[in-house]
């Protein structure tokens, strides 16, 4: 099992930087951040935009892999986004992983269109965000046609380092967009919101299950789709102990996931927890998990 952390955009980068540093020198194989315009309770202090930060954070790190958790269609278009993902993929040296989401409820929409989209429009949206940045990436001269979404004869040259595209981890928790990550990538899940650890992993495990059946639809091999699992969406955080971690390793492990994401920890909440505890999960618990793979 892959294990991967999350590094929220809110510091100066004086303080960011050995952070992102120390994740590629503790050993985890991915790190990530936010891609919003701002976040819940966050909303109201310091914001940094993604792909800026993980540019940086490519220039500080040479192996460890990098991406948005997860890019957001709410505030992007698709041309200007895949010039953005080459450049980013290009100075990372083929290290981009790259998240896409429908976007969260909140601040991101009210800032931008001054309200919420339905679920069946943010469903919409985020199929078209994926088909079009499909195409975008992988040809030249593209185009598309869509109700959110148009390109005429985009240009991508030089196009990826990585070929045909860099990787794509689609955030979904309905059949729908589980069947666009089984279409066309890995699939990253936060599960379902909970009041009680047991309740959030019973709703885990069902929605793994429902996803291995879409994977069979597909046709395609179960072992060449990678699945993602956000553990800090329980109620628990997952640092808040080694044991805590342990727990959630394994538990995730059993349900078939082949890569865990948690996050930095912070002062206050949200993932309010102490470094100390992330030093010994890394010393103590991520060299099973990789020995394991």
């Amino acid at each position: 099992m892959r294990a991967g952390i999350v590094i929220l955009p809110e510091d100066r980068w004086w303080a960011a930087e050995p952070k992102w540093r120390a994740a590629e020198e503790y050993g985890f194989d991915h790190a990530w951040t936010y891609d919003h315009l701002g976040w819940r309770s966050l909303v109201d202090g310091p914001w940094f935009s993604a792909v800026p930060t993980l540019t940086a954070a490519a220039t500080v790190t040479s192996t460890i892999r990098l991406g948005t958790f997860v890019a957001s269609p709410v505030f992007r278009h698709p041309v200007p986004f895949m010039r953005e993902l080459i450049t980013l993929d290009d100075i990372a040296d083929g290290r981009l992983l790259l998240g896409i989401g429908a976007g969260g409820l909140g601040y991101d929409n009210h800032v931008m269109v001054g309200g919420e989209p339905t679920p069946k429009q943010r469903s919409d949206r985020l199929a078209e965000f994926v088909e079009a940045l499909d195409g975008l990436l992988r040809t030249d001269n593209f185009d598309y046609s869509g109700d959110y979404y148009q390109a005429a004869g985009a240009r991508n040259l030089p196009g990826p380092v990585q070929r045909p595209r860099m990787p794509f981890v689609i955030a979904a928790n309905g059949p729908r967009n589980m069947r666009l990550a089984a279409r066309f990538g890995g699939w990253v899940t936060t599960g379902h919101p909970a009041d009680s650890q047991d309740e959030w992993w019973q709703g885990v495990g069902e929605l793994a299950a429902r996803f291995d059946g879409i994977v069979v639809e597909h046709d395609r091999g179960a072992e060449t789709v990678p699945r993602y699992l956000n553990l800090d969406s329980a109620p628990v955080f997952s640092l808040t102990s080694v044991g805590a971690f342990t727990d959630a390793a394994g538990r995730a492990a059993e349900l078939g996931f082949t890569d865990i994401v948690v996050h930095w920890p912070r002062s206050t909440g949200p993932y309010a927890g102490r470094e100390t505890v992330l030093e010994q999960v890394v010393s103590d618990v991520l060299p099973g998990l990789r020995n394991s793979a």
